[in-house]
């Protein structure tokens, strides 16, 4: 399923799944790739479920840079801002367009969001087949308001995914008050200034089990998404009505 492995002559209008992710500090105990690292795991399962329905689907390299200037000061963070990120997916979709049948990015960072608002609507005002799906936490994973970043889920899913890159013996709590009590002052001068240890959750009670319910869950809610295709103003895809 992977784009990188196959020559020109045989790629004939796929659907393009493109994980975005980040480069960003994710406590004591995760690695900085870890959103991209989901977002990748997401696509691949969705690509299997669509391939196995005789989809012809491929996996994009995946872009691990996002707009992660909340995490500025911690080593290993590394963002781009949302100019950049937004100008970025533009140029993409245009290129990727040109030849693929739809395009549609797996995002893993909450904080690209404003990126993919700004850049998925521009694309599909151009008339280009494009739609993003939401894999991270606050934006399509289950779990408490106050587990938001490095805390339980993505522990959970990355003791799932990638378990040698998970230092549990590192791992400890964060600040666990719910996301909307601290965002204000999170937003304005960013996570260290809140949680010291980068944490927002418990991560501590995590496990592998947890972690591949989660991604299940995940993987149908993505799956239902793309089925039904209904894009939200915001170009994501959203879940078919109950």
């Amino acid at each position: 399923m992977q784009l990188s492995q196959w020559p020109w002559p045989e790629i004939r209008e796929p659907v393009v799944l493109l994980p975005l992710g980040s480069t960003e500090q994710h406590g004591p105990h995760l690695p900085v790739d870890t959103d991209t690292r989901i977002a990748q795991a997401v696509a691949e399962r969705l690509g299997q479920r669509l391939n196995a329905e005789s989809e012809n689907v491929l996996i994009a390299p995946a872009v691990t840079y996002g707009a992660s200037g909340e995490h500025a000061g911690f080593q290993g963070t590394i963002s781009i801002g949302h100019e950049a990120l937004g100008a970025l997916l533009v140029e993409y979709g245009r290129s990727a367009l040109e030849w693929a049948a739809k395009l549609v990015i797996v995002n893993g960072h909450g904080g690209n969001v404003a990126s993919l608002s700004h850049a998925v609507p521009r694309l599909r005002y151009e008339g280009r087949e494009i739609g993003w799906l939401p894999c991270a936490n606050g934006y399509g994973l289950p779990g408490p308001e106050e587990d938001a970043h490095a805390g339980r889920v993505e522990t959970s899913l990355m003791l799932h995914i990638q378990p040698n890159l998970v230092h549990m013996a590192k791992a400890e709590p964060g600040v666990t008050e719910p996301l909307e009590k601290i965002l204000p002052r999170l937003m304005a001068v960013g996570i260290k200034s809140v949680a010291a240890n980068g944490v927002l959750g418990d991560p501590t009670g995590a496990s592998a089990a947890e972690g591949e319910e989660l991604l299940n869950s995940v993987a149908e809610s993505v799956y239902r998404r793309y089925r039904a295709w209904n894009v939200a103003e915001t170009g994501c895809l959203a879940l078919p009505a109950t």
